[in-house]
């Protein structure tokens, strides 16, 4: 019998999903809103510790509304980690704003707090300090918050936490999303909770919490007629896929287990890779399991290898201070996330796994070692 294909990070669905979402049908609580997006939002509130939640049609339109929160203007700047996926530097682009890109520390893969700090130091004694900082927690772990928060604190410009791959990770005991002005979440297909598509917004300010609703349903002002005083987007999540990211949130602990037992079990079975640290400050979701190969032509022979055995894996991140749609964006550093990008490797770390799975992986990965 054939093996099936072996995907990077899968969704992860049981009868328990497929109950809530069949009784919100029934309930004719289909679309916009309903019970069962109220209860999923008061639920992530709970869980990250935060006053308010937002559900959101992706984790990008979040990050677009507490931007816009936090006063982002045509012409302004946003330090943002080079180390990222697109969307965080996208959000910034959409808004007519310029990112400004940061390396990372290769103690965690996140980005560096001292380089943020240095250039904010820099750009306060030029008078052009940047409207907003996004710090992301990379591959499930927290960026390092202490230090972010002093440097933003000192000149007062808002902190932004992109835990779009971190629900269910902490930092200090506190959960991801709830550092900075607001927190950003995504329920994408193959983060560790999925709504199969959406996001969240999360923040203690109240504020924020009204205007990204109000944004989130096309500005519509609370007339009976329709009226609109500023423009607005559809980013409001449907009921039914709410009551998918109910049943996926009272599994998440499951989830986590099983993607850190992946995680454990490549770095005994695989020691000879490097594999991303894990910070001493925190404890991640394990969302995706990243090494380092020697060099780049190996990793690309892993990567090859793998494919050849019907097992999807990925490089890292391709830094956004490479990448040719940002290639006039100014970046300070550099040269730490473009090696992880040349060296680094996303193995499969789906919470679905199972133990014949994680041989076929290791057992690709070693064939290229030894050859």
């Amino acid at each position: 019998m054939t093996d099936a294909r072996i995907y990077l990070s899968p969704p992860d669905v049981s009868d328990l999903e497929r109950k809530l979402l069949l009784q919100a049908f029934d309930s004719n609580w289909v679309a916009p809103v309903g019970p069962d997006l109220d209860a999923f939002e008061e639920r992530v509130a709970e869980l990250v510790g935060v006053r308010h939640a937002v559900a959101l049609s992706s984790g990008t339109a979040a990050l677009h509304l507490a931007l816009i929160a936090a006063g982002v203007r045509r012409g302004d700047t946003v330090l943002v980690p080079s180390f990222t996926f697109a969307a965080t530097a996208n959000a910034v682009a959409y808004l007519g704003a310029r990112p400004v890109f940061v390396d990372s520390t290769p103690e965690s893969w996140n980005v560096d707090p001292a380089l943020v700090a240095e250039e904010l130091r820099v750009r306060a004694e030029r008078g052009e300090l940047p409207r907003a900082v996004i710090a992301v927690d990379m591959y499930g772990q927290c960026a390092d918050y202490d230090p972010l928060l002093t440097a933003c604190d000192r000149y007062g410009v808002p902190l932004i936490e992109d835990a779009a791959e971190a629900l269910g990770a902490t930092y200090q005991g506190r959960a991801a999303g709830s550092f900075g002005l607001a927190g950003v979440l995504s329920f994408n297909g193959n983060k560790i909770i999925t709504t199969g598509g959406g996001g969240m917004l999360v923040t203690d300010d109240s504020r924020m919490a009204q205007q990204a609703r109000h944004l989130a349903t096309q500005a519509r002002e609370p007339v009976p007629h329709y009226e609109h005083r500023s423009v607005g987007y559809n980013y409001r999540l449907s009921n039914l896929l709410a009551a998918v990211g109910r049943g996926q949130l009272i599994r998440l602990e499951q989830m986590i287990a099983a993607r850190r037992e992946t995680f454990e079990f490549y770095r005994a079975q695989l020691s000879d890779l490097e594999f991303m640290p894990i910070a001493g400050y925190g404890v991640p979701n394990y969302w995706l399991t990243c090494a380092l190969a020697a060099d780049g032509a190996q990793r690309d022979r892993i990567l090859a290898e793998l494919n050849g055995r019907d097992i999807e894996a990925r490089p890292a991140w391709k830094p956004m201070h490479l990448q040719p749609v940002f290639a006039d964006c100014v970046a300070r550093g550099g040269e730490v996330s473009a090696d992880l990008f040349g060296r680094g490797v996303c193995l499969p770390s789906g919470s679905a796994l199972t133990a014949h799975d994680r041989e076929r992986v290791v057992e690709a990965v070693r064939s290229v070692q030894k050859g």
